[in-house]
């Protein structure tokens, strides 16, 4: 089984590239993103590889990470999911794009592939859920875990707006209890008919206002 190829890069297509091991061309499938990554032609690459044995054929599948590779593996374990489909998921998304796609239980990201239906995305996402729940986090930076937080659904979205608006204003209590911040309320005055009448007053603070926060 061969795990790794170096060599220098022949040429290069839209699916596949060639890589020359002193004078033996591979001819390597790769996504799109891999390939996008490749450096020219007859310089040296290095990809790590997947090998497929079949019954007529001995298909190689290449990856200039581990994660990428891994990833394509996992793809595969989706009833479903062969070889071409996992590498035009990683054609149109990043293996951490992926993982965010997941941990938010969004497969419209996974529609963006080519042969990827809203029935197999969403298989997608329930059969890897469990499986990836510790790469999604590890995947996930802090700028990431907000990006992945935009990808909520307009109705979680409005659910999270409708929360956030509501802030909970907190106040000491020592604070609200001091005498500065009391204005007390003044006493009716008695007419000489007898009939009570209001008191227009002017009230002033001894000091400026607590602020609302501590």
């Amino acid at each position: 089984m061969i795990a790794r190829l170096r060599g220098l890069l022949d040429s290069a297509g839209t699916d596949h590239a060639v890589i020359d091991v002193n004078g033996v061309g591979y001819l390597v499938f790769a996504a799109g993103r891999t390939l996008d990554r490749l450096p020219k032609p007859g310089e040296q690459v290095t990809l790590l590889i997947d090998t497929h044995v079949g019954e007529d054929h001995i298909r190689l599948y290449g990856f200039l990470d581990a994660t990428e590779r891994d990833w394509f593996r996992l793809l595969m374990t989706v009833q479903g999911v062969g070889a071409r489909v996992a590498l035009a998921i990683l054609s149109a998304l990043t293996p951490d794009q992926i993982a965010q796609a997941i941990a938010v239980n969004d497969p419209k990201l996974l529609v963006r592939a080519d042969g990827v239906g809203p029935k197999l995305a969403a298989r997608i996402v329930n059969e890897l859920k469990d499986k990836t729940a510790h790469l999604s986090l590890a995947f996930m930076t802090a700028s990431q875990a907000v990006a992945a937080a935009r990808l909520v659904t307009p109705a979680h979205a409005a659910r999270s707006a409708a929360s956030e608006s509501t802030v909970p204003i907190a106040v000491s209590t020592q604070r609200a209890a001091s005498p500065a911040a009391h204005v007390p309320v003044p006493e009716p005055v008695q007419h000489p008919n007898g009939v009570l009448s209001p008191v227009h007053c002017t009230f002033e603070l001894t000091s400026r206002p607590p602020p609302l926060y501590d």
